[in-house]
């Protein structure tokens, strides 16, 4: 066989083997696409999965289901993704504990977030609030140290997520406090307990922050990033009193390990799109959420970063595995 009919049927056998990704991709979405979220309804990451659901459905021309798998820190949320068929149908609609900081919280890890996803896109980032009800004596992140240090083991505060959780645990590192830390299956949890006077105080996701400040229910202390930030200009950053406080929370899609590339491009271009869109990041700010756009490998990257960070955060703030 001379060398050009070699590389003929060579080049034949390549196109015929990608050939059933091309159609696939073509062809993709074919059905309904589920978007599992790992916390309840009213959640920061609830809201921008709809948020972005309604807006893919625009763009792809097919239905985008969101479905709520709260518990475990999002790892029920996470392992039912993995499971799935890896044809882009059903996706993970990430927080960082899904897809980081899960690996430094629980002692026995049922997935790899670096090895069982296939990354997607970025979506954004998000701070959280420190906040107690509106009658609460203290009126500063100050004076709320000052209450907790006078009344040890007796203030109670309620964490649902785990950048809810080492938010606390970095208050009372930082503040030399000691907080009583209740776990809840989301911040919307936590907050009506809050309300209800069953716990003292939480860490809130900018986007209700701002709903339950409005409403005159709960009163803002700072926020978790370093600095202030320009949608809530007179919220102090809780660094200005506790130097060193710094906790992001973000947002990312991911499918089963194993999508055609094919795919992951598909779905990564109509994200891209929508995060461009003046309409969507509006709606995103709504929420509190600055849109943070990752190509597959780096959100890949990012999240290998991410997992470094909060495992040094955990190990800082000596929380221990659960």
């Amino acid at each position: 066989m001379n060398t050009r009919r070699f590389l003929h049927i060579l080049c034949m056998a390549c196109t015929m083997l990608s050939l059933p990704c091309l159609v696939q991709a073509q062809g993709f979405p074919s059905r309904p696409v589920k978007l599992v979220v790992p916390f309840p309804a009213g959640s920061a990451t609830d809201m921008a999965a709809r948020l972005m659901a309604q807006q893919l459905q625009s763009a792809m021309g097919q239905s985008f289901v969101v479905e709520n798998k709260p518990g475990a820190g999002g790892s029920i949320a996470a392992m039912e993704v993995i499971r799935s068929a890896p044809d882009g149908h059903t996706l993970l609609f990430s927080s960082n504990s899904a897809a980081a900081s899960n690996v430094a919280l629980l002692k026995s890890m049922p997935y790899d977030p670096l090895k069982d996803f296939s990354p997607v896109a970025g979506i954004g980032e998000n701070m959280l609030v420190l906040m107690v009800k509106a009658d609460h004596p203290a009126r500063t992140a100050q004076e709320l140290v000052a209450h907790v240090a006078q009344r040890p083991g007796q203030v109670s505060a309620g964490y649902g997520s785990s950048s809810s959780q080492v938010s606390i645990a970095v208050f009372n590192r930082i503040g030399k406090v000691d907080a009583q830390m209740v776990p809840y299956k989301g911040i919307p949890l936590a907050v009506n307990d809050v309300l209800g006077g069953v716990v003292d105080f939480t860490f809130v996701d900018l986007g209700n922050a701002i709903a339950q400040s409005r409403g005159g229910r709960m009163r803002a202390l700072g926020i978790t990033a370093p600095k202030r930030s320009p949608l809530v200009a007179d919220w102090p950053a809780l660094a200005e009193t506790l130097p060193g406080f710094d906790i992001t929370a973000w947002f990312a899609v991911l499918g089963p390990a194993g999508m055609p590339r094919e795919v992951v491009d598909k779905l990564h271009g109509a994200i891209t799109q929508v995060l461009r869109s003046a309409e969507a990041r509006e709606k995103l700010a709504g929420i509190g959420i600055q849109p943070m756009a990752l190509n597959p490998s780096e959100l890949r990257a990012f999240m290998a970063s991410e997992v470094s960070k909060w495992i040094r955060l955990v190990r800082e703030s000596n929380i221990q595995p659960e």
